[in-house]
């Protein structure tokens, strides 16, 4: 099948050497470890020295497995070579039962390091993914980093951990093992090593091919899985059967997992064939070895109680030596996908908007939970600058943002200015920028060019969260958490303890307080039908609860994005009502559709292809006969009788 377009941006990273990721490696096993002992210093340290004593105490059974030989096959009395047997024979059962302890105790502590190590790396991948910058969600390469970190790399950090400690474990197995075949003939040590390096060389190929072919279908993947998730989601559930688009929505999956599975099958196939070639090179070598072990026996250049000796290390020899090569291939395979997550983390970090102190507490103002004043002061304020708690003048001067990747300006030259008290709106059609410009003036979005002053100080000072705690944003399709109603609300601030009866006068400014006392546990019932005793609430409802949410911010800038698209006329007509009593004190940033609810607005701009076209009040607009009058004008004859 032909490789789709939005495939091709992962070749050149599929294509990286083996040489290259080899060198990462060692690397990879630091940062592997060192996130272990961030995320349990006393077991990861535990599982280290628990791993090392077990195998000390396997090297010195098979050490004195060479005293039993030795004992054995010695000449005379039977009798007397079983007691010269004994004394080797008493430290090879301590030494394995004592390993076999020891081995214990490392895996029980393995099975506390494990989750912590999971836990740690998946609270460092969130953290980061929610403190990059709006914009970088609209980089396709990004989110392809993002999507391979979570999906194999978050195990992955686990898995090198585990794998890495194995290794050192196999490692002084087979230091033992090399001490006694040097002790014995040094030409069986060499030969050992090279009956396991085509199995290696073999497993590490078949690794890389996997690793690739995951990497150049991630995408795939990715398509396959948000498809997959809203053909099984209840929000589409209606829409997808309204439309009769079932069959053609599973048919787009399948055709998408057909893809993967294709691609599968071949790297399977591949796999199996490289693996046969190693390992029946492998057993040629092995053969060799002990051949050449026989040829020494015959010819009188070893003892035969060192021959048994001899047989017995190549057996565990090997057995280690397959072992670590397992081990090594696993540390190899896994610390391909750990890079993902390290990559990640190091992309997110060079995206990620400067850390600012946590906003403290406010006192709620006496006047209720959403008047002006009320924007919490934030900690650290002496010692950074930091947005005002509230402003006179917000002015955008020639304000540009681009998107990540796109050919166009999304908004260009934008110069404006915003006075406390007032209400503005933004008027366009789609596509115009409106609301880019919103999430521009909300700090979600740093412009590429021009400045943003918040009563003469340039707001690029200030750390972007300094600036988001002043602003509440009414999103034109509100996120509905699975949270109870009162947290639904209350996060809208939630770094100040709040009340029911501060909750509840913010449902009321809403309207939404009637409806959520009619749910089964009122202000307490979880709002999501996944969960047992959740409940759902209608689009309308969702709206209000959002509005209700921006209101219980209590901030000096409040932006609403269609804040009424989903409400009926006289849920309209309350919220209006208490977003021209809320301008009182604050700016209210309104963009909408609904011509007829901007009349009122202080001063009105049209937004064209991202650049300002219009400004003025309705009557100004109304007069000139320009696009708002127009737009305008369209809309009122649907309500005009013929």
């Amino acid at each position: 099948m032909a490789l789709p377009y939005w495939l091709t941006g992962t070749e050149e990273a599929a294509n990286t050497s083996f040489l290259r990721m080899l060198r990462r490696l060692p690397r990879l096993l630091r940062s592997a470890w060192l996130l272990a002992w961030r995320a349990d210093r006393r077991t990861a340290g535990a599982v280290v020295v628990l791993q090392i004593a077990a195998g000390l105490a396997g090297a010195l059974g098979l050490i004195s497995v060479v005293g039993v030989f030795d004992g054995l096959l010695r000449a005379g009395p039977t009798p007397e070579r079983v007691a010269a047997a004994v004394p080797s024979l008493v430290i090879l059962i301590v030494a394995l039962a004592l390993r076999g302890l020891l081995a214990s105790a490392a895996t029980a502590a393995h099975g506390r390091l494990s989750p912590a190590v999971y836990e740690a790396a998946e609270n460092r991948l969130l953290d980061l993914t929610t403190r990059v910058d709006l914009a970088t969600f609209d980089d396709p390469q990004w989110r392809d980093a993002m999507e391979r970190a979570r999906d194999r790399g978050i195990y992955a950090a686990q898995q090198v951990v585990d794998v890495g400690i194995e290794v050192l474990t196999h490692v002084i197995g087979l230091v033992a093992v090399a001490g006694v075949l040097a002790v014995l003939h040094p030409v069986l040590l060499p030969l050992l090593v090279c009956a396991v390096v085509p199995t290696g060389w073999a497993a590490v190929r078949a690794a890389r091919a996997g690793y690739r072919s995951r990497l150049r279908y991630i995408a795939v993947w990715r398509r396959h899985r948000m498809l997959a998730d809203l053909l099984a989601a209840r929000e589409p559930a209606g829409e997808l059967r309204a439309f009769t688009v079932r069959r053609f929505l599973v048919a787009e999956a399948a055709r998408l997992l057909r893809l993967a599975t294709v691609e599968e099958v071949r790297v399977v196939t591949r796999a199996v064939r490289t693996n046969l070639y190693g390992r029946a090179l492998s057993g040629l070598i092995t053969g060799l070895t002990y051949a050449a072990l026989c040829w020494l026996l015959w010819t009188g250049r070893m003892e035969l109680a060192a021959g048994g000796a001899a047989a017995y290390a190549i057996n565990i020899g090997i057995g280690k030596l397959s072992e670590l090569a397992f081990a090594a291939n696993r540390v190899y395979e896994q610390g391909l996908y750990f890079s993902d997550f390290q990559g990640f983390c190091e992309l997110s970090e060079t995206r990620a908007e400067p850390s600012s102190a946590e906003p403290s507490p406010a006192e709620p103002s006496s006047a209720g939970p959403f008047v002006a004043g009320a924007a919490p002061s934030s900690a650290g304020a002496e010692s950074e600058p930091r947005a005002p708690a509230a402003f006179s003048e917000l002015r955008l001067d020639g304000v540009t943002f681009r998107y990540p990747d796109a050919d166009r300006d999304a908004v260009a030259g934008i110069s404006m200015t915003l006075r406390r008290g007032e209400i503005i709106a933004l008027v366009g059609e789609n596509g115009s920028g409106k609301s880019t410009l919103a999430a521009v003036l909300a700090g979600l979005y740093r412009p590429q060019h021009g400045t943003i002053t918040w009563d003469g100080a340039d707001a690029s000072r200030f750390p972007p969260e300094s600036v988001r705690e002043r602003v509440a944003v009414v999103m034109q399709e509100p996120t509905r958490w699975p949270l109870s109603a009162r947290a639904n609300i209350a996060i809208g601030r939630h770094d100040r303890p709040a009340s029911l009866a501060q909750v509840q006068a913010s449902a009321r400014a809403g309207d939404a307080h009637d409806f959520v006392m009619e749910l089964p546990r009122t202000y307490e019932t979880l709002l999501s039908r996944h969960f047992t005793d959740g409940a759902d609430l209608s689009g309308g409802q969702w709206q209000r609860l959002a509005v209700s949410r921006a209101f219980h911010r209590d901030a000096p800038l409040l932006i609403c994005d269609e804040p009424t698209a989903n409400l009926d006329a006289r849920a309209e007509h309350e919220v209006y009502r208490r977003l021209r009593e809320l301008a009182q004190g604050r700016t209210v940033v309104l963009i909408t559709h609904r011509m007829a609810s901007v009349r009122e607005a202080d001063r009105i701009y049209v937004l064209d292809h991202g650049v300002v076209v219009e400004e003025g009040g309705h009557d100004e607009l109304i007069a000139a006969g320009g696009t708002y009058a127009q737009l305008f004008t369209l809309q009122a004859s649907a309500y005009q009788s013929t």
